[in-house]
């Protein structure tokens, strides 16, 4: 099967799981350009589409990214289970690493101060965490594979813990976020379902590893709480949007004019 048709096979299983009764529709659109040969899309094909989208796209506003996920890499998500004796090792060992996290990266020799801006941190924590999850024979931390077989650290997830054991798998994802604002409305959490890319591998437990942070004072960055969180239950919502490049929108034949 080429690329392309693997491309639509993907949304067509996607769409199936999540949308039900509205596929047709969407299968429509996602069949004009399944033909041989260069794609051709025209305003009958897409209509449906993107009335589908301002009519009734409140559909995707309460997902379950526990389907979402099992879509997208046809694995399921475990719930964490404490009563479980692996399970419990393993949060214990997280949350062990965590608390040392926070005390190694404020110390003032610390590269992570070098910094200047919040989102530059995250690549600190996730190097730490790494290093410091490894640090036992019990478990393997990785940087998580794609489904082409190479080690990607772009994409949700960013890391994979194993209890070697027993096989079990947690996916952890870092995100650090102001002291305070965990009741803010601002999105926060991005997953971009791809075929090539795709990093979820394994059925496993999905953690967000939340990392509280009051900015940075007197040259250095206070990185105050942790908190790790199951999603399980966690719900998500699509935000539809047309996008293109630089590349397509100054092509030569469409400028009309330019400085000189």
């Amino acid at each position: 099967m080429d690329k392309r048709k693997q491309y639509l096979e993907f949304w067509r299983r996607f769409l199936a799981q999540i949308l039900g009764p509205i596929l047709p529709v969407l299968s429509l659109c996602l069949a004009s350009v399944g033909c041989a040969g260069e794609p051709s899309i025209n305003n009958a094909d897409i209509e449906p589409f993107v009335r589908w989208l301002l009519d009734d796209g409140e559909r995707l506003e309460d997902v379950r990214f526990t389907e979402v996920v099992e879509a997208v890499s046809g694995f399921s998500v475990l719930p964490v289970d404490i009563a479980k004796a692996v399970d419990a090792a393993l949060l214990r060992h997280l949350q062990a690493s965590l608390d040392v996290m926070l005390l190694e990266l404020a110390k003032p020799e610390n590269p992570i101060h070098a910094v200047g801006r919040v989102n530059e941190i995250s690549r600190h924590i996730e190097d730490f965490l790494l290093s410091r999850l490894n640090a036992l024979e019990a478990y393997e931390c990785s940087i998580p594979a794609n489904a082409s077989g190479r080690t990607q650290r772009s994409g949700y997830p960013d890391l994979r813990l194993v209890h070697t054991a027993s096989g079990r798998v947690f996916y952890i994802d870092p995100k650090v976020y102001k002291l305070g604002s965990e009741s803010s409305s601002f999105r926060s959490f991005y997953f971009e379902p791809k075929l090539e890319t795709n990093k979820i591998l394994d059925n496993a437990s999905h953690l967000i590893v939340g990392i509280a942070h009051s900015g940075k004072v007197e040259g250095r960055w206070q990185l105050d709480t942790w908190k790790v969180v199951d999603l399980i239950n966690f719900r998500v919502r699509l935000k539809a949007e047309f996008q293109s490049s630089n590349r397509e929108l100054y092509k030569d034949e469409a400028v009309l004019g330019e400085s000189q």
